[in-house]
This record gives structure tokens, sequence and C-alpha cells, in this order.
């Protein structure tokens, strides 16, 4: 599986560190971030390739390079807002505005609340579109007793509609 990881705004970004973090091996990574802050020593032994936010002529703009998923953790609200518009004025919102038309899997993660009416405006428009918009949402059911847990928990629920085989948490029974 290809899958392109997105990191866009400041808070939560370790959410979007630890989804790449517990990717399987055998998953083909590619990252970008919107403010380039990341460095590839955090994703050591990995399948992972980093991609300049800047580059738009980036293989991961192409539909030919035929992306599986694509992933935006955390999602913030200017992304989310230029994503809906159909604006693809960096590598980020290339990406998404390619698996949009190639109709493929994309996951936003918004991380501010409590969202505005815009924000809730721009998510139903991008979910009628099929897109995932999944927050980080903690989960009581899943037993966890520590925010690592929790974490785990958010990000295997993530991977779960990603199609990415995991075990990061207690499922119900």
């Amino acid at each position: 599986m290809k899958l392109v990881v997105a990191i866009t705004g400041a808070s939560g970004v370790e959410l979007g560190i630890k989804f790449i973090k517990y990717l399987p091996k055998q998953i083909e990574a590619h990252i970008v971030t919107s403010n380039n802050a990341l460095t590839v020593n955090h994703f050591e032994n990995q399948n992972i390739t980093l991609h300049d936010n800047s580059n738009i002529a980036s293989a991961i703009a192409s539909g030919s390079f035929q992306v599986d998923a694509t992933a935006i953790i955390p999602c913030s609200m200017n992304t989310l807002a230029k994503i809906s518009c159909g604006i693809a004025d960096n590598l980020v919102t290339r990406v998404a505005s390619v698996a949009l038309k190639e109709q493929k899997k994309l996951l936003l993660a918004p991380r501010e609340m409590p969202f505005s009416a815009i924000a809730l405006e721009n998510m139903e428009k991008l979910a009628k579109l099929n897109v995932i918009i999944a927050p980080p949402v903690m989960g009581y059911y899943s037993e966890t007793n520590s925010i690592e847990d929790m974490e785990r928990f958010i990000i295997g629920k993530w991977y779960d509609v990603l199609g990415i085989d995991n075990d990061l948490y207690k499922r119900w029974k």
C-alpha cells in the first residue's frame, strides 16, 4: 500500500508522528508537512520518503503515482478550508485534491475545537464527497489507562478506516 501522510498545523503534531511510527513496515509511506518542521530522523528504519511541501511537482502530486490513501493528521482548519474549496496551492492540498479526483481514501483529522459553523460546513461538504472526517475523539469503551493507550486507540481507528491491519487497541467484544 502507498500512503501519503500529511501533518498540518502545530497542535496535535505528535499524533501525526505516532501515526507514522506505528505504520507496518510494508506500507510505503510518503510524508509531507505544512511547515517542514519534521526531520527524517523521526522515522528511522521505516519505508518512508519525506517530501517538501513547496514542491508541487513531487511524484505524490500526480494521480499517476497511484497512492492508495491519504491521511492528514492533524488537519488544520486552514488546510480543511482549502481542500473544501478546491485550493491546491501546496503539496498537502494538492495530494488531497488528487485523492478526491482519483476517488481514493482521504482521511482528515481536524484538530481544533469547538468547531465553527464554517468548519462544520466544510467538513459536511467533504463528507458528502466520501472524505473520512475523523477528529481525534476518545473512545471510553476501549478501556484505556493512559494517554498513550488513548492515542493508540485513535490511531488504530484511523488505520481501520484506511484498511491497515493493526492491534493497537482492545476491540469491542
